[in-house]
């Protein structure tokens, strides 16, 4: 390296989806969304909400913090707008939370719908009293660090997927799934036929008839069956 690293990089604005079409995915289980787009896209399962009620909808800002570091993190609260969701990608560490509860408290009041960290939080019961949803991969008392370097709207790999800010983000108990923003559209279109065609089976159940989970026929065009009774 030349010099010394930049501490901050950051990105002030970006394009965000059209209301009608973030509207669409809203209140819709993170499971119909993958099936919309061929049962892919959903964050490692360790990113899970803070209390198992949690659901939100929104458009993602992120920010790229390195182990036990959050000045990112920090910095993005002043690049966000309402209905936003803040990614904070921190390489899955688990050595100190990257968030706590006044950070927390601070981004429900201006406006943030969720926030999706892949590390620790801290300050539990603040979090809970705040009443935004947080997904994390779990928390820990130990607080990170302010020194950088760190990215604000570039994009960040989150829980194995990457994610860009523009993008939809729905969350739920299962996880949180990332729409890309240039495939909303075409996910939204696909997304009614899953709805349409889950409420068809779950009525079918419900009325004691058994769906066909799977195809014999397409399973013999594969090598057959063996029965071994």
């Amino acid at each position: 390296m030349i010099g010394d690293p930049v501490a901050l990089t950051i990105r002030r604005d970006f394009p965000r989806p059209d209301a009608a079409v973030l509207e669409r995915f809203r209140d819709t289980p993170s499971g119909f969304v993958t099936d919309a787009m061929n049962g892919r896209g959903s964050m490692h399962h360790g990113i899970k909400p803070v209390r198992t009620d949690m659901t939100f909808c929104g458009t993602a800002v992120t920010a790229l913090c390195g182990p036990s570091d959050n000045l990112a993190a920090m910095a993005v609260l002043d690049f966000v707008k309402s209905g936003d969701v803040i990614v904070i990608a921190a390489g899955g560490n688990e050595d100190a939370a990257v968030i706590g509860d006044l950070w927390a408290m601070w981004a429900r009041r201006i406006g943030v719908a969720a926030i999706v960290v892949d590390g620790l939080v801290r300050d539990v019961p603040g979090i809970l009293e705040a009443g935004i949803p947080v997904f994390a991969r779990g928390h820990c008392p130990n607080s990170g660090y302010k020194n950088g370097p760190g990215e604000v709207n570039l994009g960040v790999n989150c829980g194995g997927v990457h994610v860009m800010p523009g993008d939809i983000l729905v969350g739920d108990v299962d996880g949180v799934v990332v729409v890309p923003a240039a495939d909303a559209e075409a996910t939204a279109r696909r997304l009614d036929l899953v709805r349409e065609k889950e409420a068809s089976a779950l009525q079918r159940v419900r009325a004691g008839e058994k769906l066909q989970f799977w195809s014999q026929d397409a399973v013999d065009a594969r090598g057959g069956i063996r029965y071994v009774d």
